[in-house]
């Protein structure tokens, strides 16, 4: 072994783990490690990032993507605070990421030296936190199993963030070493007693629902969850920004559990006497509050599977918990013996019918079919769903604007071999331009982005970064001029009193060309086609802007009858 510095062990480290890509922002205090990326140039490439949020967005973006952790770069203090963003992020959403601090010089620490913040305690290890583990390497020699362990970390139970800190000096010392092997996740199946607990849950049902979803799903785990499904015929719900886990088309989905959930989907849900909970942690939004299944102890028979002891009765008390990853687990159930026919048949269909009801679009009361601001949005959607490939990555942040795409896209999903929605379930605004970004230039695929008016503004920095490194999205700006959803509930709460949501916005169009993406405004709905097959041809990424009346805030109901219904309380 040879000597090298700490700094281009790291690199060494990271690709022996098979990272090809990195994201961040360079900072003084890791200049050994971007010298390693430089003398790796050929294995390793850095994309550089306009601020640290949209870097861990996109680290946070490859990991959903690939299944392997996303790697992001910062420095010290304003650079690691700017990440946690991605982190928190990576951390509700149950997606392998490894966050990689320049820290001050061990010879500066805890003087509150430049930028010092003790990332201990602000990443801290929590079941309400940021990452699952915190690590600082203060020996050089240690460097490889460090790495390692935070790959592992990241990757097994319950995949999450892992924060790596790396003191300034330790990356010059000079330092023997070689990397230790990849980490491959462990696999943990169902025993066979379970199955047999399973089994005879589900024979004894009369109308069961399955809600699927969470990390960790391959396509094999989700033609085994639709071979699952049709030998019991069981309608299956994705839950909340999961939406690609069954594929929508299939005659027993029933349609997606989450925020604007179909009131007969929220019915049914409520009315089944067995839920199976395949991979999700049933969180707020995928249980609408807690109270599609109560906790702690539901009134449904329920079935949790999940990757991680730690989450299996945690919030919700189970009738049988299955701890296991999602591939062991779901080929088991594939092949579960399954009677020559169930007593629920009717009940799946109709959950099927229900959801393509709800496909069906309907007018906003009050609104003229084509005033100033008002477009189809089901028709928009439509479009997409006509023009966009079925492997298309589509990404979105947080806010009213992304109901459209939830309720009315068709998502084809992982069965088809890749995934293709990122979408934060923490709820982060900013995530879908620099995750539509990340996607693009990780995977080469057509990469679509709807975004708000405030959303696009958190991190459409990052168009800059997409044109210097190759990554080509196609972005949706539907502008109302307004922080929709924060309206929205100022409306239901405090009616007519409107306090800091409004917004004055820039010119889009002229904003994006000026860092380089086409870019074009459409005001009718018969306009957008063409406006998208130009998008999907140009050599550049393309910004469609959609103006949009404040009063179409949700695919239900407009503003103003929110307001109406608020007053007459």
């Amino acid at each position: 072994m040879s000597l090298k510095t700490a700094g281009h062990l790291l690199v060494e480290c990271l690709i022996a783990q098979g990272v090809d890509t990195a994201f961040g922002v360079p900072g003084e205090s890791y200049l050994a490690v971007l010298d390693g990326l430089y003398a790796h140039r050929e294995r390793i490439r850095f994309v550089t990032c306009r601020q640290e949020g949209g870097a861990a967005f996109m680290a946070e973006a490859y990991g959903k993507l690939t299944g392997r952790p996303g790697v992001c770069m910062v420095t010290r203090g304003p650079g690691a605070t700017n990440a946690s963003i991605g982190v928190h992020t990576a951390f509700q959403d149950s997606t392998p990421m490894v966050l990689l601090v320049g820290d001050v010089g061990s010879d500066m620490r805890d003087r509150e030296a430049f930028q010092e913040v003790d990332f201990a305690a602000f990443f801290g290890p929590s079941t309400k936190g940021f990452a699952k583990r915190v690590e600082r390497i203060d020996d050089a020699r240690r460097i490889p199993e460090y790495v390692a362990r935070a790959f592992a970390t990241a990757l097994q139970g319950r995949p999450g963030p892992v924060v790596l800190v790396l003191p300034e000096d330790m990356l010059t010392q000079m330092v023997e070493g070689e990397p230790l092997p990849r980490v491959q996740p462990v696999e943990s199946a169902i025993a066979p007693q379970r199955l047999s607990e399973l089994r005879e849950l589900l024979s004894n049902a009369k109308s069961p629902f399955v809600i699927a979803g969470g990390p960790g799903w391959t396509p094999e785990a989700a033609r085994d969850l639709q071979r699952f499904a049709e030998h019991w015929q069981l309608p299956v719900g994705n839950a909340f920004r999961f939406q690609d886990t069954f594929d929508n088309h299939h005659p027993l989905y029933a349609g997606d559990v989450g925020i604007g959930i179909n009131p007969k989907l929220a019915a049914r849900i409520r009315e089944a006497d067995l839920v199976l909970a395949l991979g999700v942690r049933l969180g707020e939004m995928t249980t609408g509050g807690y109270t599609l299944l109560q906790a702690p102890r539901p009134a449904q028979k329920l079935v949790h599977l999940h990757v991680s002891a730690e989450e299996l009765g945690r919030v919700y008390q189970a009738d049988l918990a299955l701890c296991a990853t999602a591939p062991a687990a779901l080929q088991a159930l594939a092949g579960l013996p399954a009677p020559a026919s169930v007593p629920w048949a009717d009940w799946s269909a109709a959950a099927h019918a229900d959801y393509e009801a709800n496909l069906q679009s309907q007018a906003l009361p009050g609104l003229a079919p084509e005033g100033p601001g008002v477009v189809d949005m089901p028709a928009i959607v439509a479009t997409l769903q006509r023009h966009l490939p079925q492997d298309a990555v589509l990404t979105n942040g947080a806010g009213n604007f992304a109901s459209w795409v939830h309720r009315y896209y068709r998502y084809h999903g992982i069965v088809k071999g890749h995934k293709t929605q990122l979408a934060p379930t923490n709820g982060a605004m900013g995530y879908g331009v620099p995750a539509g970004i990340a996607a693009s230039i990780a995977t080469g695929r057509t990469a679509f982005t709807i975004a708000g008016d405030g959303d696009f503004l958190m991190n459409g920095q990052e168009l800059a970064t997409a044109m210097q490194h190759g990554g080509k999205s196609i972005i949706v700006l539907l502008n109302n001029g307004m922080y929709g959803t924060i309206r929205m509930h100022q409306e239901r709460e405090y009616p007519n009193h409107i306090s800091g949501s409004a917004l004055t916005n820039p010119d889009f169009c002229a904003l994006a060309r000026a860092y380089g993406y086409a870019a074009e405004r459409v005001e009718r709905t018969q306009d957008f086609e063409a406006a998208l097959l130009r998008a999907l041809a140009a050599p550049t990424g393309t910004l469609i802007e959609i103006p949009l009346s404040p009063e179409i805030i949700t695919t239900r109901g407009t503003l103003s009858s929110i307001t109406q219904a608020a007053l007459a309380r």
